[in-house]
């Protein structure tokens, strides 16, 4: 028996609870976790805005240490410190063919398995296939990937998503070239994963946009040069930060419409706007066929940063090594399983950076 944090249905409140967790079968991989973020997609999964098979163990962002393998698990052996990979790409789909792993059409297969049941039988499904709100889990061989050389595990589980999501948004889908402008709207962990990812990628001015004033030290931290508490009139704030043009590239990570259109509308004529925030099918984003021409102007979905977790991780790696990257400076609370709802009502607040689940 472990502890884990189970979401008994859509909409309902997380119990943490007891869960038989069975011996990894044949490509399987038991993991004991170290630490787990609490990411707004897991607030996503629990209210509805995404759907997965319930009942079901939350949490995506994870590293632990590996207790045991499955027959045919040879990467990894016990006693190995791994991250946990949410959505791993099956190698065969059109996308995975195409180098977009990121797009694999079969990584959350692993969603509709039971992998664990409750005390009193209930079958339970691994939420993001990884199942990280728990002592313990099993997943399939490829959803581990061995972790960083230096990298303290509990740091290592931010690498899992807010990390590799906010490097590729700015390295793999705006492809933010030095002594550009970039604009990142919302300063949670991801955007500020984001932020340091512009700074290391040269960006001069970087301004950091939030509804709360109290995250600018925050921003600063992570490298913002300039920070707007969000208005009505923050695209001619971000103008009038940027030379009056707008900024070259604006990275959305709140997913609601209004702050896409304001991203959209913050960037110069023929700037990029990439989104990584997740909305829900009720925010619809409009624009008129002039504008369109007009401006010039290109906006992009990001699905987990366009990143190659396995060519990622060791490039991340390297610059947490060299001190370009703090991995703690995004952590703004370390919790237990039982401070992941408050985590959650944090988030709904816009209050902190990531809670971190430190077992």
């Amino acid at each position: 028996m472990i502890r884990a944090a189970v979401l008994p249905a859509v909409g309902s409140a997380l119990e943490i609870t007891g869960i038989e967790l069975p011996e990894p079968g044949p490509g399987q991989v038991r993991v004991r976790l170290a630490a787990a973020g609490v990411c707004h997609s897991d607030l996503s999964l629990s209210n509805g805005t995404m759907t997965v098979p319930v009942p079901a163990v939350l949490g995506h962002e994870g590293a632990g240490t590996v207790v045991s393998v499955g027959e045919g698990v040879t990467h990894v052996a016990p006693g190995d410190g791994v991250v946990l990979n949410w959505a791993p790409s099956c190698g065969e789909c059109h996308p995975c063919s195409l180098g977009e792993v990121w797009l694999c059409v079969n990584a959350l297969n692993g969603t509709a398995n039971v992998y664990a049941r409750t005390e009193d039988g209930t079958e339970l499904h691994p939420g993001l296939n990884v199942a990280a709100f728990a002592e313990e889990t099993v997943v399939a061989g490829n959803c581990v990937l061995p972790a960083p050389d230096g990298v303290p595990l509990t740091d290592a589980a931010l690498l899992g998503c807010a990390v590799l999501t906010g490097w590729g948004a700015i390295h793999h889908s705006a492809r933010v070239r030095a002594g550009e402008t970039v604009a990142v709207f919302g300063v949670g962990g991801v955007g500020l994963a984001t932020l340091q990812a512009a700074r290391i990628a040269g960006a001069s001015t970087i301004v950091a946009v939030d509804v709360s004033p109290e995250k600018e030290e925050l921003a600063r931290a992570a490298g913002a040069t300039e920070y707007v508490v969000a208005s009505d009139t923050t695209a001619k704030d971000i103008r009038r930060l940027t030379g009056g043009h707008g900024a070259d590239v604006a990275v959305e990570c709140v997913g609601r419409a209004a702050t896409i259109r304001t991203a959209w509308e913050s960037t110069r004529r023929g700037g990029r706007t990439t989104v990584v925030g997740i909305g829900g099918r009720d925010q619809k984003v409009t624009f008129n066929a002039l504008e369109i021409f007009h401006w010039g102007r290109t906006l992009a979905g990001c699905v987990y940063g366009n990143s190659n977790p396995a060519e990622d991780l060791p490039v991340l790696a390297g610059h947490i090594r060299a001190g370009r990257l703090d991995l703690s400076t995004l952590v703004t609370e370390r919790i237990t399983l039982d401070g992941i709802p408050g985590a959650f009502d944090n988030m709904l607040a816009g209050k902190g950076g990531r809670a971190l689940v430190v077992f």
